[in-house]
């Protein structure tokens, strides 16, 4: 396989790649807005995989770079699962000073565990103590609204 090349920074994604497959091929986010994606790019430390120049995997951490990061939309497309791709991009996040002194890491996956836990992610350690307000469907009220402003 061709060397596969981290890129940070929504500039440097494919955000239509992206789009299509949190829309399409996702178990959380079926249906979501090209513009919800794009907007919550924005606000997110974006990280892709490339290979031969094609984004081949993404995620990103939604933080304030001093004391919380919460990693979403984390994925990698089919023909190149397995190949150590989302590792790489998780070691590339963990490396970054900004995410070494994080107090609290969190994400939310029904599928990867075993990856996560090779990185040090475990059940919570106090889950009493977190609350959530929980709307998994809220992106499609959304389809078509395209400003998001506060």
């Amino acid at each position: 396989m061709p060397e596969v090349i981290i890129k940070t920074g929504k500039e440097n994604m494919d955000v239509k790649m992206i789009h299509r497959f949190l829309q399409e091929d996702s178990y959380w986010a079926k249906g979501i807005s090209y513009s919800l994606v794009d907007h919550s790019l924005t606000h997110s430390f974006c990280t892709g995989a490339f290979v031969n120049g094609e984004q081949v995997g993404f995620g990103r951490v939604i933080t304030d770079y001093y004391t919380f990061g919460w990693f979403a939309d984390f994925f990698v497309l089919p023909a190149y699962r397995g190949k150590g791709i989302s590792k790489k991009m998780l070691a590339y996040i963990l490396d970054q000073p900004w995410s070494k002194r994080l107090r609290r890491k969190i994400l939310n996956t029904s599928d990867a565990h075993g990856l996560y836990r090779q990185f040090q992610f475990k059940d919570l350690a106090n889950a009493s103590g977190l609350l959530e307000i929980y709307h998994p469907t809220v992106h499609l009220e959304y389809k078509e609204e395209a400003d998001f402003s506060r």
